[in-house]
């Protein structure tokens, strides 16, 4: 084959693997963007032809959502609440990740260290936050250190179960070739270990940041005092039966878990690169 054959054909891959790359790009903007026309038009159904007119207050149609809800009179207090609401359920997202990233590497250093902490990770996650709801208030009050201490309880699992399966899943190999050099535990776990484990512990970390949302609207609901925020509002409208507010400020809420998720998505393809890319594969 002669050069010039040769430099057709790699120019032509490249042509084909571009419009393919261009093409999946449109692909994943088109398809939810479907999606959200498809929810819209039922929505819409619903509210105009299943629903009486004395009933449409049960879900008002999206534009009244967005003209009485997110750019109503009422807006200004739900984007405020929105930034305390993230306030806390980053700060508690922070706490669970350190805290879940230290539970799992103490629990693979030693099999008898797992054997005697993972069950009580279990337990954490099986217990019924909302049964726990009332003790956290009498323990740590009704405001801001409670709502974190929520999140933190919601959010610290995956981060440890996710951590503790990357670090142990590490090539049997590698482990037998840096034992051969003598290497120190230390220096196994900064080089070997956590490298390795990076695309399962963002993967819990992914997982974690959309619970500690949860949990930051869960405990606006019960600590009822302070500065209100999303929860709260929310629990608010649905008293007062302000249905637009209320769907705007749900939408605000699933919102902000999905910018949460979207942030950490995108950091953890920026972080680990390629590690990133094969545990996706």
């Amino acid at each position: 084959m002669s050069i010039e054959t040769a430099t057709a054909a790699t120019v032509s891959e490249s042509v084909v693997a571009t419009a393919a790359a261009r093409t999946f790009k449109l692909r994943t903007v088109l398809a939810p963007l479907a999606v959200l026309a498809m929810v819209i038009g039922a929505w819409y159904l619903v509210t105009y032809t299943v629903l009486a007119p004395s009933r449409r207050f049960l879900m008002p149609p999206p534009h009244k959502v967005v003209t009485e809800g997110l750019l109503g009179p009422a807006a200004p207090n739900m984007w405020d609440a929105l930034q305390r609401t993230a306030t806390v359920a980053f700060t508690g997202l922070v706490i669970a990740v350190a805290l879940g990233i230290v539970w799992a590497v103490l629990m693979a250093q030693a099999g008898w260290a797992e054997i005697a902490l993972f069950p009580y990770a279990v337990v954490l996650q099986c217990i019924p936050i909302l049964a726990l709801v009332p003790l956290i208030g009498f323990w740590f009050g009704f405001g801001f250190t409670a709502r974190v201490f929520v999140c933190v309880l919601i959010a610290l699992f995956p981060v440890v179960s996710n951590t503790l399966f990357g670090l142990k899943s590490v090539d049997k190999g590698l482990r037998e070739l840096f034992a051969l050099r003598a290497t120190g535990r230390m220096t196994v776990l900064r080089k070997l270990e956590f490298p390795a484990a990076m695309p399962a512990i963002f993967a819990g970390v992914r997982i974690s940041a959309g619970l500690a949302v949860v949990g930051a609207i869960v405990g606006d609901f019960f600590f009822k005092q302070g500065d209100p925020g999303i929860g709260i509002l929310i629990d608010n409208y649905r008293s007062r039966l302000q249905s637009p507010e209320l769907f705007a400020s749900i939408l605000l809420a699933s919102g902000l878990g999905v910018v949460v998720f979207a942030f950490f998505s995108w950091l953890s393809r920026r972080l680990v690169g390629a590690w990133y890319d094969s545990a996706r594969n």
